[in-house]
């Protein structure tokens, strides 16, 4: 179903009619998770500290995911810094990671002690750059941080050939990718320690939660007890896990429906000048898309800022939004830079995010976003995106 609207239309922002509407709300209404709940109050599990769903939960993680042991705790920003502590990464070592990444995956290293060593991702992309490994390495490093981001996957084969010969660990942060896969084998199987996130916004939604996997009994043993203070100081509640049951179930299939209307939105993609697309830098890659990332063209009109493009596409109903900071500018009293990070900084000045639900919405919801995406193109051309444009016009 077309859009009524036309792209040369009022943008939203100045008064004309929204082009987006109808998105669906996030976590979707899902009635087995409505029983779940239910089931869970019934037979009063809700209210322990571990049950048979968190139990269920952890034997239901492994076995998708061929590890011998889980660890389910608060969150997965909690997750990274447990397969930290598992590894025995502490005071005095190294840990890199990419100079563009989620921001807690940096406190969750200097929370064990370490030092974060930044490290070039690849270009138009936001993948670690294997290439960059070997020099940014020293006799501190001890870990390697690699994250699957914004609905593309990391080169693991080449990543893990170098982390092998290297003898350093690898802390696979799958939190944006659950259900992923490159050549069959899941987002999350290939390091030491792969690390799951089930916050609010996620595709697997408890509100908070986060799962560490690891085949290494040693690599458990140490996370397990480390939160240890009498009880578990960093739980996942028997209602999170009762809830993420039946998600687990039908992930496959709203990743697939989630993929499909990725590769049609990309096809509109080209028409827009200002949007580029990220070059797929892994071979066989079955992406899950918590975020679909785009880089904007660095050739905007003078003038126009990435905040600017974001505030017009998000009037439009667009859920947008701009990506990480990155950590190109921290002191070197806190990192260690290896280079000058140049694409790093190049992702976190022109990387926008477009949020999962829309993929799950049907056709006609992508016909709505082209639609908004060519409105502003067309207020681009013509110099009136903001309210300044207009009023000088």
């Amino acid at each position: 179903m077309q859009s009524s609207l036309k792209c040369s239309d009022k943008l939203a922002m100045h008064g004309g009619r929204q082009a987006v509407e109808g998105l669906p709300a996030w976590p979707l209404p899902d009635e087995q998770v409505r029983l779940a709940l239910e089931a869970a109050y019934a037979d009063g599990t809700w209210g322990r500290y571990h049950g048979p769903h968190t139990a269920a939960l952890i034997d239901r993680l492994a076995y998708i995911h061929h590890d011998s042991h889980v660890l389910l705790c608060c969150s997965g920003t909690y997750a990274i810094e447990a397969a930290l502590r598992g590894l025995a990464v502490g005071q005095g070592d190294e840990v890199m990671l990419a100079g563009y990444d989620f921001p807690g995956n940096f406190r969750a290293i200097e929370a064990v002690g370490a030092r974060p060593v930044l490290v070039d991702i690849q270009p138009d992309s936001w993948s670690l750059h294997p290439d960059q490994l070997a020099s940014a390495m020293s006799e501190r490093t001890q870990a390697v941080i690699v994250s699957h981001l914004h609905g593309t996957l990391a080169p693991m084969a080449e990543l893990m050939a170098w982390a092998g010969t290297a003898g350093i660990a690898v802390v696979e942060d799958a939190c944006q990718t659950p259900g992923a896969s490159i050549n069959g084998q899941l987002a999350g199987t290939f390091g030491d320690v792969g690390v799951l996130s089930f916050g609010g916004s996620k595709l697997l939604t408890a509100g908070r939660g986060g799962a560490m996997l690891t085949c290494r009994e040693d690599v458990y043993q140490r996370a397990k007890i480390y939160g240890q203070r009498g009880n578990d100081a960093f739980p996942l509640s028997e209602l999170q896990a009762a809830v993420l049951l039946p998600q687990l179930e039908k992930l496959e299939q709203h990743n697939q429906q989630r993929r499909r209307t990725a590769e049609r939105l990309s096809g509109h993609m080209h028409e827009i000048s200002f949007i580029k697309l990220p070059r797929e830098q892994t071979a066989n890659a079955e992406p899950s898309y918590y975020k679909l990332g785009l880089f904007l063209n660095e050739s905007l009109p003078s003038g126009v800022t990435r905040d600017e493009l974001v505030a017009a596409l998000r009037a439009e109903g667009v859920p947008l939004d701009s990506g990480f900071a990155g950590f190109a500018r921290r002191s070197p009293r806190r990192c260690r830079h290896s280079g000058l990070l140049e694409n790093s900084r190049y992702a976190a000045t022109f990387t926008v995010l477009l949020h999962h639900p829309i993929l799950l919405g049907g056709d006609h919801l992508i016909d709505q976003l082209v639609v908004a995406l060519r409105k502003v193109e067309t207020a681009l051309h013509q110099n009136r995106l903001s309210a300044r444009d207009v009023a000088d016009a």
